[in-house]
């Protein structure tokens, strides 16, 4: 078969070469290290390509998503294996270079997130390599855009699976509740994502849970946030509160008014968590005294999608078993002949809870 020839990108402008090593310019332009190096060295400061001015000293920043593609390239064309392209180590001298300015530390962060996206050695070898103690300062830096990409790139390394329990124990959360609390732009919602990545290993739910302020900040989202916070806020809560011991914390830091606030809006998540906060005792005393659940939860019956159907069954059921007088209010707005109705859905799930709570009601009423 034909050698495919490599993409004019993947050669250096100056030697005409396929790149080893490439490196960003400040000018935005790409070269071969050795051959920019030999370039600056010889006395040149201006830009092979631009004439762009460049100044004394200019950074050479790695070009790590271009690296990936030709090493990606060359694993392809040549049957002899090709060594790893990324240097970790040099990832962390440029992170913690105090020379490094901002827009190239966003510039590297960026670069090593959309690598990482596709590649799962690279999330490996970077999470072991301690890159993420030093990314994680670059939270509270101050600076958003900085936050944001190293909460993004925090985010790959979070789902590769064998990352999770290591990231936690890298001390990760601390600065992700940070940025729960006190992010600009997309970084708390971000911030959220990694949450419930994080907690989906059980050990961190656990860690997570009762870190300090964790479920708190996540709360707190759910109530000042706009849509797609909210909306990252409560999956995350979702996933802390199927263990039980966050449920308990969830219903201490006042979730339970703002879930259903937010279930009245719309939100099918919402009751979701409402369906695992229920299993509390303290949940459903909460939702017993709630004014206004009792008609949300039979509007959903009447207008929800499916799923939200089956938690709202779910959650009456829970609230009728637990108080006499939520069994009286719910036949009295209707609620048993509503059941009955759901007994020839299609939907298994449906008609089981729909059966459970209706044997609740009957037995109220003998």
């Amino acid at each position: 078969m034909a050698a495919v020839p490599p993409p004019e990108d993947f050669r250096c402008p100056i030697s005409l070469e396929i790149m080893k090593d490439p490196v960003i310019l400040p000018s935005g332009h790409t070269f071969d290290r050795v051959c920019i190096q030999r370039w600056l060295d010889a006395g040149n400061r201006t830009c092979p390509i631009s004439k762009q001015p460049l100044p004394e000293h200019p950074s050479l920043i790695p070009n790590f998503a271009l690296r990936s593609l030709i090493s990606n390239f060359t694993q392809v064309s040549s049957p002899l294996p090709q060594p790893y392209s990324v240097d970790p180590q040099e990832v962390i001298r440029l992170l913690l270079s105090p020379s490094l300015k901002s827009p190239e530390r966003v510039a590297l962060l960026d670069q090593l997130t959309r690598v990482s996206k596709t590649d799962s050695r690279l999330l490996r070898i970077l999470a072991e390599s301690g890159a993420v103690s030093v990314v994680v300062k670059c939270i509270d830096s101050g600076e958003p855009v900085l936050q944001e990409k190293a909460l993004h790139f925090l985010l790959n390394l979070s789902l590769d699976d064998d990352s999770k329990v290591g990231l936690v124990a890298e001390g990760i959360v601390g600065k992700v509740v940070f940025a729960l609390r006190r992010g600009v732009g997309d970084s708390r919602a971000v911030a959220a994502t990694v949450i419930t990545s994080l907690a989906v290993v059980e050990v961190n739910k656990v860690a997570v849970g009762s870190y300090p302020e964790a479920i708190a900040a996540l709360v707190n989202l759910l109530r000042i946030g706009n849509s797609r916070e909210r909306k990252e806020a409560t999956t995350a809560l979702f996933m802390l509160s199927t263990f039980p011991d966050n449920r308990v914390r969830a219903i201490q830091c006042k979730a339970i008014p703002i879930l259903i606030e937010n279930a009245n809006s719309g939100s099918e998540r919402a009751i979701e968590v409402l369906n695992l906060l229920v299993k509390s005792k303290q949940g459903r005393d909460e939702m017993v005294r709630s004014s206004s659940i009792l008609g949300i939860l039979i509007g959903i019956l009447s207008n929800g999608s499916c799923r939200a159907v089956q938690h709202a069954l779910s959650i009456l059921t829970s609230l009728c078993s637990h108080s006499q007088k939520m069994c009286f209010k719910a036949s009295s707005f209707g609620v048993l002949d509503i059941c009955v109705g759901f007994l020839d859905s299609e939907i298994d799930k449906i008609r089981r809870n729909a059966n459970s709570l209706i044997q609740v009601l009957q037995e109220n009423q003998r």
